[in-house]
C-alpha cells in the first residue's frame, strides 16, 4: 500500500485531497497546524510548523512516506502582511522537499498558484496570447504569487540535485471550489459560488478560473501514477473544463480586461482562460465536475437535475 503525506491536511483544498486519497486505498498521514474538526478513522492526523525544518524532518521520519503532497501555505494573497507571506510559503516549500528528500521519499508534489502569471497587476497585464498555458510568461505582482513561483522553482531545484533518484512536479489549481460550496457555503473569497456567477466581477479578477477539490484530487492521483514519465520537476495546470461564467469568456473578458478583446475571441462556447491541454495529454486527466451539474438547487435552467 502506497503511503502518502499530505501536509496542509486540513485546508479547503487538503481535506478533499486527504479523503480522496484515502479512499482510493492510500494510507493518509495529514499534517496541518491544527486538527480538523471531523477526523477520518482512516487517516493519521499530526500537527507540525514546517517553517521549521527540524519539525519538518520529524515529521516526515514518523509519517515514513512514500509520496509527500504539500499543500500546506497561506493560501490567500494579502491575508498577512506581505513580507510574513513570502517567507512562510517559501520556507513551506523548502523545508517539505528537502525533509521528504532526506528522508528517501521517491515522490514529492508541491502546490503551486495560476497567480504566478501575474493576472491583475496594478501596472497593467496582458498576455501574449490566451488561453493561458504553462508557457506563458510568469510575472508575480504579490507576494503570494511569488512565494507560489518559489514552490515551482523549489521543485526544479530539488529535480536538478536529486533527480537521479527523486521525482518532484507541481502544479497550479485553479479557484478551488469545496464539496460543500456548491450548497451555499462560502467560497474562499466569502462569496458563494451562485453569487460569483450572478456577478461577473467578482470572478473576473481571478479570469473566471475554477476547480472542484474533487477533480485535484483526481489529478494528484494520476499525477502520482505517472511522474515517472513526466518531465522531472514539471508544473501542470489544473482546473475546470469551463469557466466560472454564464456569458463566453470571449463576451466577458474585454470588459474586465482592457485590450484583451482580440486574444480573448479565440476562446469559443464555455472554454475557460486557463488551459488544461498539458494535464489531458500527459497524464490523460480530465475534469468531470463543473458548475452545471454540481450547482445545487439554483432553479437555473443552465444547471442540470
Amino acid at each position: 500500500m502506497t503511503v502518502v503525506l499530505v501536509t496542509g491536511g486540513s485546508g479547503r483544498l487538503g481535506r478533499s485531497v486527504v479523503a480522496g486519497f484515502a479512499d482510493a486505498g492510500l494510507s493518509v498521514t495529514s499534517a496541518d497546524t491544527t486538527l480538523p474538526d471531523a477526523q477520518d478513522p482512516r487517516v493519521a492526523y499530526r500537527t507540525a510548523d514546517l517553517t521549521d525544518p527540524a519539525a519538518a524532518a520529524a515529521l516526515v521520519r514518523a509519517a515514513a512516506p512514500d509520496v509527500v503532497v504539500g499543500l500546506a501555505a497561506i493560501a490567500v494573497p494579502f491575508s498577512a502582511p506581505e513580507p510574513v507571506i513570502l517567507s512562510v510559503n517559501a520556507l513551506i516549500a523548502h523545508n517539505t522537499a528537502a525533509a521528504a528528500v532526506e528522508a528517501g521519499v521517491g515522490r514529492i508534489v508541491l502546490a503551486s498558484s495560476p497567480t504566478v502569471v501575474g493576472y491583475g497587476a496594478p501596472a497593467g497585464w496582458l498576455p501574449d496570447s490566451l488561453p493561458l498555458t504553462e508557457s506563458t510568461p510568469t510575472r508575480p505582482w504579490h507576494a503570494y504569487g511569488l512565494s507560489k513561483l518559489v514552490a515551482e522553482q523549489t521543485a526544479r531545484m530539488f529535480a536538478a540535485a536529486y533527480g537521479a533518484t527523486t521525482r518532484f512536479a507541481s502544479f497550479r489549481p485553479c479557484f478551488v471550489i469545496a464539496p460543500e460550496e456548491w450548497s451555499g457555503a462560502p467560497t474562499q473569497q466569502g462569496h458563494t459560488v451562485r453569487e460569483r456567477l450572478a456577478d461577473p466581477a467578482l470572478a473576473a479578477p481571478s479570469l473566471f478560473n475554477y476547480v472542484d477539490a474533487r477533480d485535484v484530487t483526481d489529478f494528484l492521483l494520476r499525477l502520482l501514477d505517472r511522474m515517472h514519465v513526466i518531465s522531472n520537476g514539471d508544473t501542470f495546470f489544473v482546473g475546470a473544463a469551463d469557466a466560472l461564467a454564464r456569458k463566453p469568456l470571449a463576451e466577458l473578458l474585454p470588459s474586465f480586461l482592457p485590450g484583451s478583446g482580440a486574444l480573448a475571441s479565440v476562446l469559443t462556447g464555455t472554454e475557460p482562460a486557463f488551459s488544461i491541454e498539458k494535464a489531458r495529454h500527459e497524464l490523460g486527466w480530465n475534469p468531470t465536475r463543473g458548475w452545471r451539474d454540481q450547482l445545487i438547487d439554483t432553479g437555473d435552467p443552465e444547471v442540470a437535475r
